[in-house]
């Protein structure tokens, strides 16, 4: 368990150090409020934090 734990962990820093680099300051907020909203199953945080991060993505995609 405590491997599992762990695991988890170090996947989060790296995902975050990611969304950081490439999105800056907003996209770490965004990822912070889907994450928050998921977790504690708020429907308009996560959707709010999902929202930040289409923005974000759209104009890599198009």
């Amino acid at each position: 368990m405590p491997l599992l734990a762990l695991l988890a962990a170090a996947t989060a820093v790296g995902l975050d150090q990611l969304v950081q680099g490439q999105f800056g300051v907003m996209g770490l907020i965004g990822l912070g409020l889907f994450t928050a909203g998921v977790k504690a199953k708020n429907l308009a945080c996560a959707s709010f934090g999902a929202v930040v991060l289409v923005v974000l993505v759209q104009p890599l995609l198009g």
